[in-house]
């Protein structure tokens, strides 16, 4: 089963990291990944880049609306995901609290089963 682990943190925080305590936490985080990675199990990974490079296109009946930014107002923020496949969902919990460990500030990590679509193979 493919998972999207999702994961959460205030980037007030994490955008005040010195460039050493960000270097730390992406060598902790990528010795995470290394034995996902050897395995087969890690798909792509993804870092977002913070949510004032957001642009979010908003549509109602008739009408579309592009506005810079993000468009929730929360104290957490999408900072990025991992895809992963794990033959169950505690497989996909203990990957994330690797990653919590890895990860010095508090945060959350959402873990959601994947539907993988891939354009051009539609059900007939």
């Amino acid at each position: 089963m493919l998972y999207a682990v999702l994961c959460y943190n205030d980037e007030s925080v994490t955008s005040a990291w010195s460039k050493e305590e960000d270097d730390r936490v992406m060598r902790d985080l990528t010795a995470v990944q290394r034995k996902y990675v050897e395995t087969g199990k890690l798909g792509p990974v993804a870092r977002l880049l913070p949510t004032t490079a957001a642009t979010t296109l908003r549509h109602k009946v008739g009408e579309t609306i592009v506005i810079d930014g993000p468009f929730a107002e929360t104290k957490e923020q999408l900072l990025g995901f991992y895809l992963i496949d794990c033959a169950s969902l505690d497989e996909a919990l203990d990957f994330a609290r690797e990653l919590s460990t890895a990860n010095p500030s508090s945060g959350s990590y959402e873990i959601r089963p994947l539907a993988l679509f891939k354009p051009g193979e539609l059900p007939s």
